[in-house]
């Protein structure tokens, strides 16, 4: 995912070169270092690299593609989830579907076959107990009769039973897990449809390439940085004021920038700090680096480009109308 900072790499370090009134007393004149919004371009999910054609310099649109990842692991993956779903619905299907009517016309017969078996194993008990009570019969033979009708019994009580089952069909909590196996695949689908898309990298937003972090061909982590796209267009000159100027100063108010070539750009005060900071320590001389300033941001009017992140500047801040 990409990670906005409000700190251009080239820019980090911010030099005040100076920070004084200038000659009419009239004004604020303050110099330090253009910023931009950065944007590190970064994969969501790992593989090889297949193509990566931008260069730095280069200029990029909003949602123009800048990369794409090898996919054929996913795509298997998705395969195989798609299979196991159209076997989750056919088993969903058959359940809500219920017994076809000739397997239960098959259960019918078989419990009329057991029943037929049951009648004619009464009857052997009966001729059995009938011989043994006019002393022709064993005992045994009158027993094994018993068992037989009461196997018989259970047998029927089975058949009738499974025939039952057939004409309810499936139980509510059988559908209801059924159906739930079809939800757990589509989610596997939706994810590895989500990872294939992921695997094409585009811009969130206009910029150019100022870092170019990756190659084509690489094995990238989830995570892993590709490129640093700046916006060039949300650009701001850092200056500090000293703590004696800040009451000359209002969010809004015009303010002169000019680069070390003497080109002059409008800007306006959007950000002024609310508390003091010793001056930066890359600032020249040791005076300068024991005052307590404040914070100042300039936004640039940069649609032509021409500021660029680490470029020096100097802002000249009119001193603001005091109100009667």
């Amino acid at each position: 995912m990409p990670a906005r900072s409000l700190c251009a790499p080239l820019a980090v370090a911010l030099v005040l070169s100076g920070c004084n009134r200038g000659g009419d007393a009239t004004s604020i004149v303050a110099s330090g270092h253009v910023e931009a919004t950065d944007v590190r371009l970064s994969t969501k999910v790992g593989g090889r690299l297949d193509s990566f054609p931008i260069q730095e310099g280069d200029k990029i649109s909003k949602d123009q593609e800048v990369a794409r990842l090898d996919t054929t692991d996913a795509r298997l993956l998705l395969q195989q989830a798609r299979a196991e779903r159209e076997q989750a619905s056919a088993d969903l299907r058959l359940r809500l579907a219920g017994a076809r009517r000739e397997d239960i016309a098959e259960l019918e017969a078989q419990v009329g076959q057991v029943a037929a078996d049951l009648a004619g194993a009464e009857r052997d008990l009966d001729r059995m107990q009938g011989l043994l009570d006019r002393g022709s019969g064993t005992t045994k033979a009158r027993d094994d009769a018993r068992t037989r009708r009461d196997m018989t019994g259970q047998r029927l009580l089975a058949a009738k039973q499974a025939l039952a089952r057939a004409r309810a069909g499936s139980r509510p909590e059988e559908v209801d897990g059924a159906r739930a196996r079809v939800a757990a695949v589509e989610a596997r689908i939706a994810q590895f449809e989500q990872l294939i898309r992921d695997a094409t990298v585009k811009s969130p937003l206009a910029g150019v390439v100022t870092e170019k972090i990756a190659e084509a061909g690489e094995l990238l982590q989830p995570a892993s940085g590709l490129c640093v796209i700046t916006n060039l267009d949300d650009a701001w000159l850092t200056v500090y004021v000293a703590e004696p100027d800040l009451t000359q100063l209002r969010l809004g108010q015009e303010v002169e920038v000019r680069t070390d070539d003497g080109q002059t750009r409008r800007g306006k005060v959007t950000f002024i700090a609310s508390e003091a900071e010793f001056t930066p320590k890359n600032v020249q001389t040791r005076d300068e680096r024991v005052k307590l300033v404040f914070k100042v941001k300039v936004g640039l009017d940069n649609k032509e480009g021409l500021f660029k992140p680490g470029m020096p500047a100097e802002a000249r801040i009119p001193f603001a109308e005091k109100k009667s």
